[in-house]
C-alpha cells in the first residue's frame, strides 16, 4: 500500500500455517513472492522497532502490496505509550495482526531492552500488550521463547504466558527453543538449544482459551500434519525461504483448499511482471526482489543455473523479462510465454 487508510477488516479464522518474521529476509517482496504460492497462509513483516516507526520513514517500514494479506506486523519495543502508537500506525496501514517480538535473541535487540530479554519482565510485556489491545481493533500476538539462558523451567513460560494473557493478548507464537542471551549468535541460537516440542504441547493443554502457535525446526509436511495434531498453528522460517515451493502445498494440504495447478514457470512470470511494475513505480533493482526467489527451481534439473543467472549482479542493466529469458536458456528451462 502506498498511502494509510483504515481498514474493515472482516474476521477470519487463525491461519494453521504462517511464515515467520526472518530479518532481512520477509520484506514485502518476499511477501508478495509468498502470497503467490500460498493464498492462505499468514504472512509476517521483518521486525519493525517502534523508535523506526515513530521516529523514521514510516512509509518505507510500512509500505506493503494489498495481494499480501493477511500480513502481520511485528514490532520490537518494550515502551508502553510507544508500542500503542506504533501499533495505530500499522492499523491505519492496513495490517490484519500486530505482533510483539519477544523472542530474538540478538545483542543489538537486547540492547534496545526488547527482544527475548523481555520474557525476564512479564509485568513489562504485560503492559505493552494491554496498551496496543486498548489501542486497536486488531489482534494482538505475541512471539516468544520457551525460556531464556540455561533456566528450564515449564513454570517460567507458563507464568510469562499467563500473565500476558490477562492483558488481553489471545495469540501466542512460541519458539521451541531458549534464547541464550549471552555466549550464542543468533544463528547458534536458531540451532543450538534444544528443541522441546513437548513444552508447547504441553502449554496448549493448560491454556485451552487461547490459540498457541508453535515455531522451531520444522521443515517438512510430516512434521507440520503431526505439530497440528497438537497446536492450533505452526509457523515456518528458513525452510520456506530456502525451499519456497513448499508453500505451494500448504493451502490444499492443510488449509481446505482444491487442489492447486500452480506452476513454477507462472510464478517466475509474475515476478518478473512485478519487478517490472517496482522499477516503473518506485524504481526498484530487479535484484533486489529476485533473490528471494531463488529457491524457487530447487531440486530441479537446471536449477543452479538459473539460480546463478538470476544472481549475477553484471545483468543489473538489463530489464527482468530479458534476465528471465537468459536465465531460462542457461538452464535449458522451454521459454516463456509472452504476457
Amino acid at each position: 500500500m502506498d498511502s494509510p487508510s483504515i481498514p474493515s477488516p472482516s474476521p477470519r479464522p487463525y491461519a494453521r500455517l504462517s511464515v515467520a518474521p526472518m530479518m532481512d529476509w520477509t520484506d514485502r517482496h518476499c511477501r508478495y513472492f509468498h502470497r503467490l504460492l500460498s493464498r492462505q497462509a499468514l504472512l509476517y513483516t521483518e521486525m519493525v522497532t517502534t523508535g523506526a516507526l515513530l521516529h523514521g520513514d514510516v512509509p518505507r517500514h510500512l509500505r506493503f502490496n494489498e495481494e499480501e494479506h493477511p500480513v502481520a506486523l511485528q514490532l520490537g519495543g518494550s515502551e508502553a505509550a510507544d508500542l500503542a502508537r506504533a501499533a495505530r500506525l500499522g492499523e491505519q496501514w492496513g495490517y490484519n495482526e500486530i505482533n510483539l517480538n519477544c523472542g530474538c535473541p540478538s545483542e543489538r535487540v537486547q540492547r534496545g531492552a526488547f527482544g527475548a530479554c523481555l520474557m525476564a519482565e512479564p509485568r513489562t510485556v504485560a503492559d505493552g500488550v494491554k496498551a496496543m489491545v486498548d489501542a486497536v481493533g486488531l489482534p494482538v500476538s505475541v512471539k516468544h521463547r520457551i525460556g531464556i539462558d540455561k533456566v528450564e523451567s515449564y513454570d517460567f513460560v507458563r507464568d510469562f504466558i499467563g500473565t500476558v494473557a490477562e492483558a488481553g493478548c489471545r495469540i501466542f507464537i512460541v519458539h521451541a527453543r531458549n534464547a541464550w542471551l549471552k555466549g550464542l549468535s543468533p544463528k547458534e541460537n536458531r540451532e543450538i538449544p534444544p528443541l522441546r516440542y513437548d513444552i508447547v504441547h504441553r502449554l496448549r493443554r493448560d491454556f485451552p482459551g487461547l490459540t498457541l502457535a508453535i515455531n522451531g525446526g520444522i521443515s517438512t509436511s510430516a512434521q507440520v500434519a503431526e505439530q497440528l495434531a497438537q497446536v492450533d498453528s505452526v509457523m515456518v522460517g528458513r525452510e520456506a525461504y530456502h525451499n519456497p515451493w513448499w508453500l505451494a502445498s500448504w493451502d490444499a494440504e492443510f488449509m481446505g483448499a482444491a487442489p492447486s495447478d500452480l506452476t513454477r514457470d507462472a510464478v517466475e512470470d509474475a515476478m518478473v511482471a512485478y519487478m517490472a511494475r517496482e522499477a516503473a513505480q518506485h524504481g526498484t533493482p530487479w535484484q533486489t526482489i529476485a533473490r528471494h526467489m531463488l529457491g524457487l527451481r530447487q531440486g530441479q534439473p537446471g536449477a543452479r543455473r538459473w539460480r546463478q543467472v538470476w544472481s549475477d549482479h553484471r545483468l543489473k542493466a538489463l530489464p527482468p523479462h530479458e534476465v528471465q529469458a537468459l536465465a531460462q536458456a542457461q538452464a535449458r528451462l522451454p521459454a516463456a510465454q509472452p504476457a
